[in-house]
């Protein structure tokens, strides 16, 4: 069957090729309905396909964008593809999405990709290792927004959550219910901008009540081999925390199974603070108080900060910091008195 051409639809709707060029890009201005109706119809008849290269060579667009996450499956990162989508869909983008499984290398090949595709912009929730590869591309005019994580503070475009404020709030909270020996359980944040700035947040919370930081209770996760030091091992030191303060699902997670697995009851042995909520987590026998990110409004303010850059219409960088919110359940115990 021969491949039906642009012509072909000009002629089955009686109009010029410019005409239905116009249409397929979506410039409708001095197009009357009726022009419209006879094009949309000329093309569902034929099942005419645009082909996506020869009009990108046109118009030095694709209208694709692509998206680079590290776990596609994340609770969070879940809802903040899905407002990407939403919003991309809403100004006639698509969406090509990578996930990097927190593999550097995955994520360079992702990036190539999506270059190779000719992608209009990318949004990213970068390892950080890559930096002179993304920053290769933003200088051949690639638009780039990062999500989720800041790593040294010198990306451009950035939308993140205000963890330094959630951080501090929630550290305020459990001093409020008398816990001074609240142990803050983090990955390793010394080259991690926005982890380091959950761990301010803490620390100026506990400096706003006179409260010490104590090393001894900054203690670390890593994804491979998880908690550093288990909870019953804290919990028998001479002055033992009396609340963890998580700050990754992950870690929240690992956390309730060594501590279920010790028999150690929540909050009457220890209170918990995680951030990043938990699905479900209104089901459980005693609901986790969280620190609730707004993922989908970030997935809203990324994609609309990308397709202002493709557009032209963002001049200088922009940083924004969306707020969390922290949903108080069950999880805290009042130890005042």
């Amino acid at each position: 069957m021969p491949k039906i051409k642009l012509i072909d639809v000009a002629e089955r709707a009686g109009v010029s090729k410019s005409t239905v060029s116009q249409y397929l890009n979506g410039r409708f201005d001095y197009m009357s309905e009726k022009t419209k109706q006879r094009v949309e119809l000329a093309i569902s008849e034929l099942d005419y396909v645009p082909n996506p290269i020869a009009r990108s060579l046109k118009t030095d667009k694709t209208k694709t964008i692509g998206v680079i996450v590290r776990d596609i499956v994340g609770f969070d990162t879940s809802h903040t593809i899905r407002a990407i989508d939403d919003y991309c869909k809403k100004n006639g983008y698509k969406v090509l999405i990578y996930n990097s499984d927190f593999d550097s290398g995955t994520e360079a090949s992702a990036l190539e990709a999506l270059y190779q595709l000719s992608v209009d912009g990318i949004i990213i929730a970068s390892s950080g290792k890559n930096t002179q590869l993304i920053d290769k591309y933003i200088n051949k005019n690639l638009p780039v927004v990062y999500f989720q994580l800041e790593h040294d503070g010198n990306e451009k475009n950035v939308i993140v959550s205000d963890y330094r404020q959630a951080s501090f709030d929630a550290t305020e909270y459990l001093i409020e219910l008398g816990h001074k020996r609240i142990c803050f359980l983090t990955q390793d944040f010394q080259a991690v901008k926005s982890r380091s700035e959950r761990y301010q947040g803490y620390a100026e919370a506990l400096q706003k009540h006179n409260l010490s930081v104590d090393s001894a209770l900054v203690q670390y996760w890593h994804r491979d081999t998880g908690l550093a030091q288990q909870p019953n091992q804290m919990l028998a030191i001479e002055n033992p925390p009396t609340a963890f303060f998580t700050q990754h699902l992950a870690i929240t997670t690992d956390l309730l199974t060594a501590l279920q697995q010790d028999d150690i009851n929540i909050p009457n042995d220890i209170s918990l603070i995680g951030f990043d909520d938990i699905p479900m987590a209104e089901f459980f026998q005693v609901p986790i108080t969280v620190i609730k990110q707004a993922p989908y409004k970030i997935g809203l303010a990324t994609a609309k900060l990308l397709l202002e850059s493709i557009s032209g219409d963002v001049k200088t960088p922009l940083r924004q910091k969306i707020p969390c919110t922290l949903e108080i359940r069950k999880s805290c115990k009042n130890i005042k008195g």
